[in-house]
C-alpha cells in the first residue's frame, strides 16, 4: 500500500466492528431482560401484536379476579341462607308439635310461641346483618326494582313476582309483556239431580285428600253444598250452588288439580268431567315477551338469557283469555362483570330477594311474620294448617334462592373461571412466543458476536499498522 491519506481497510474493519458491537449489545440486552422485543425497532409488527395480547391478558386476569370475588360474596349469602333454612325447619317442628292441642298445656304452647318469636327475630337479624364489605346481601337491596306491577292489591294481575335474572342496559330498563293465551281452569263437576230422592253416601276426592259424606232421603242441594264446603280444607274441593245445580270445583287451578265425586251407595251422578266421576284442571297458557312460559296452574316461569323470572297470576287475570299485562324492570339486581370485554354481554346478573319474615310467604296465604305473637297465625289462633302452608312456601323460597345461588356459583362463576383460566394460559403463551427471548438462540448469537468483535478488533489493529510500511520507502 502506497497511499496513507485514506486507509480503506481500516474503514471497512471499523464499520464491521461497529456492526458487531451492535449485535453484541442487542444479544446482551435480550439476555439481560429476557425479552426479544425491548423497543419498537426490534420488531414493529411483533410489538403491536404483543401489546394487543398484553391488553387481553390484563382483561382476562381482571375477569378471573371479578369472578372469584363474586364467588366469595355469593358464598357469604348462601352460608347465611343455610342457617335460615335450619331455622325454618325448627319453626315447622314447633308448629307441628303445637298442633297436637290435646297433648300440650297452655304453658307449653306459650313456650313454643316464645321460641317462634325468637326464631323470627333471628331471621330478621340475619336478613339485615349479612353483608360483604359493607354491602347488604339479604335485605332486598340486591333485588330488582319494578314499576307497574302492584302485587298484593285487589286489582293486581300478578299476585307474586320474583325476578331471578335480568340483563338491563346501563342507565336503561327492560319492558316485560305478559299475555294470557289459555285461561287457567279448576277441575269441575256438576250435579243436576236436585233434592235427593233416596239416601246414600258419596266419596269426594281432591288434591288434599278424600272424604265421605252421607245424606238422607230428601236432602236439599244446599245441604250438599254446605257439607262439601265443611270438608274443603281436607279435600281441596269446594261446592257452589246455581239454582238447583251443584258445582264441585277444585280449590286450586291447573292440571295437577282434580275433583272426583263418586257414589258409594245410592244414586249420585255427576257430569262434565274427563270421565264419569273425575275432572282435572287446566294450566294457564302464557307468553312473556313473546316466549312461551313454563306454567303450572296460575304459576309461570321464564328462563332466557336476557330474562329469568317466576310469577303467579291473580285468578281474575289468569282465568281470562287475550289479556295482557305490562311492567318495567327499572334496575337493581346483583351485577357482576365476569368477561374480558366489557358491556351488557359481559354482565352476569341475579336478584337476591329480601329474606325478612315480612317477605317470606305469599299474599294469598300469609307471610312468616304472621306466626309471631299478636299476629293472625300465632299458635293460640289454632291456624296450624295455614301456618304450615306459610312455612312450606317460605322454605320453598329459601331453598329455591339457595339453589339459584349454588347454580350461579357452579355453572356460571365456576365454569367462567375455568374457561378464562384456559384463555389466559393460551393468550400468555401466544404473547410469550412473540415477545420473549429464546435463550438458546440468543446465547449462540452472543457467542458469535463476541468472537466477531474480537476478530474485527484485531483486524482493525492490523489495518491501522499497514500504512506504516510506507516509511520503508523513505529510508
Amino acid at each position: 500500500m502506497s497511499r496513507i491519506n485514506t486507509n480503506v481497510p481500516s474503514l471497512v474493519a471499523a464499520q464491521n466492528l461497529s456492526r458487531n458491537n451492535e449485535a453484541l449489545n442487542l444479544s446482551l440486552e435480550r439476555l439481560s431482560t429476557g425479552l426479544r422485543i425491548n423497543k419498537g425497532k426490534d420488531d414493529p409488527a411483533g410489538l403491536i401484536a404483543s401489546e394487543t395480547l398484553r391488553s387481553e391478558i390484563t382483561a382476562i386476569s381482571s375477569a378471573i379476579d371479578n369472578a372469584r370475588r363474586a364467588d366469595m360474596m355469593i358464598s357469604i349469602a348462601e352460608g347465611a341462607l343455610q342457617e335460615v333454612s335450619a331455622l325454618m325447619l325448627e319453626l315447622e317442628s314447633l308448629v307441628d308439635h303445637t298442633a297436637n292441642e290435646a297433648g300440650l298445656s297452655d304453658e307449653e304452647v306459650a313456650a313454643n310461641q316464645l321460641q317462634i318469636d325468637s326464631i323470627l327475630d333471628t331471621i330478621n337479624r340475619i336478613s339485615t346483618s349479612t353483608e360483604f364489605q359493607g354491602k347488604k346481601l339479604l335485605n332486598g337491596s340486591l333485588d330488582y326494582s319494578t314499576t307497574g306491577v302492584s302485587t298484593g292489591t285487589t286489582a293486581s294481575a300478578i299476585s307474586h313476582l320474583q325476578i331471578t335474572s335480568a340483563r338491563i342496559p346501563n342507565g336503561g330498563s327492560r319492558s316485560v309483556v305478559v299475555e294470557v293465551t289459555q285461561s287457567a281452569e279448576t277441575a269441575r263437576l256438576t250435579y243436576s239431580g236436585g233434592t235427593l230422592s233416596s239416601g246414600g253416601s258419596i266419596q269426594i276426592a281432591g288434591n288434599r285428600g278424600t272424604e265421605q259424606v252421607s245424606f238422607s232421603s230428601g236432602t236439599a242441594v244446599s245441604a250438599i253444598v254446605a257439607a262439601v264446603n265443611q270438608s274443603s280444607s281436607l279435600t281441596g274441593v269446594s261446592a257452589s250452588l246455581s239454582g238447583t245445580v251443584v258445582h264441585f270445583s277444585s280449590t286450586e287451578y291447573g292440571s295437577d288439580a282434580f275433583v272426583s265425586v263418586e257414589a258409594i251407595s245410592g244414586t249420585f251422578a255427576v257430569t262434565g268431567g274427563d270421565s264419569s266421576t273425575k275432572d282435572t284442571g287446566v294450566d294457564v297458557g302464557l307468553r312473556i315477551n313473546g316466549v312461551e312460559a313454563i306454567t303450572s296452574g296460575l304459576d309461570a316461569s321464564l328462563r332466557t338469557t336476557a330474562l329469568s323470572l317466576d310469577l303467579t297470576l291473580a285468578a281474575a287475570f289468569g282465568t281470562q283469555t287475550a289479556l295482557s299485562k305490562s311492567f318495567t324492570i327499572t334496575g337493581g339486581g346483583a351485577n357482576f362483570s365476569i368477561a374480558p370485554t366489557l358491556g351488557i354481554n359481559a354482565m352476569a346478573s341475579l336478584g337476591i330477594a329480601n329474606v325478612a319474615t315480612g317477605s317470606l310467604g305469599r299474599g294469598n296465604i300469609g307471610y312468616l311474620s304472621t306466626l309471631g305473637t299478636g299476629q293472625a297465625n300465632q299458635l293460640t289462633s289454632g291456624n296450624f294448617d295455614t301456618g304450615q302452608q306459610i312455612l312450606r312456601e317460605a322454605n320453598k323460597q329459601i331453598s329455591g334462592l339457595r339453589g339459584r345461588l349454588g347454580a350461579f356459583q357452579k355453572n356460571t362463576l365456576g365454569s367462567t373461571i375455568n374457561a378464562l383460566g384456559i384463555a389466559l394460559e393460551n393468550t400468555t403463551a401466544a404473547e410469550s412466543a412473540i415477545r420473549d427471548a429464546d435463550f438458546a438462540t440468543e446465547t449462540s448469537k452472543l457467542t458469535r458476536a463476541q468472537i466477531l468483535v474480537q476478530s474485527t478488533t484485531a483486524v482493525l489493529q492490523l489495518s491501522n499498522q499497514m500504512p506504516q510500511a510506507v516509511l520503508s520507502l523513505i529510508g
